[in-house]
């Protein structure tokens, strides 16, 4: 049996464990990032993920734009590696405004955990149909 991948409903805004300096272990982040994903395909609903480098690899509002504009989102979810550091107080805002600009119609969702993803979608997802 085959099985179609729905259409992408859901962006989920986020870093990339792996491209984050410091002395930490990514790989628990990653693999919570990677079940939170994972419930997407369960509950069959479409999302499509958006991660970025804090390394300095990537230009930032250019990365998160051209996801944003791909397709019309129903939600946004902005990671919680985004907007629960003070010194990342600068790079939340410009997350923010740009999807108000380029989704204006998504709801934009907070995760609490990696884990936790799919539920802060499921707030604000209509019914299929």
């Amino acid at each position: 049996m085959d099985s179609v991948v729905p259409e992408p409903r859901v962006l989920v805004i986020g870093l990339d464990p792996y491209r984050v300096p410091g002395p930490w272990d990514p790989t628990p982040v990653a693999e919570g990032i990677a079940a939170g994903m994972a419930r997407f395909a369960e509950a069959g609903v479409g999302v499509e993920s958006c991660l970025f480098g804090l390394d300095g690899s990537d230009d930032i509002e250019a990365v998160v734009t051209e996801a944003l504009d791909r397709r019309p989102w129903e939600v946004v979810v902005v990671g919680g590696g985004v907007r629960r550091a003070d010194d990342r107080l600068d790079l939340f805002e410009r997350i923010i405004n740009l999807v108000r600009r380029h989704a204006p119609d998504a709801a934009i969702a907070f995760n609490s955990t990696p884990e936790g993803t799919f539920d802060a979608a499921a707030r604000w997802l209509r019914p299929p149909g």
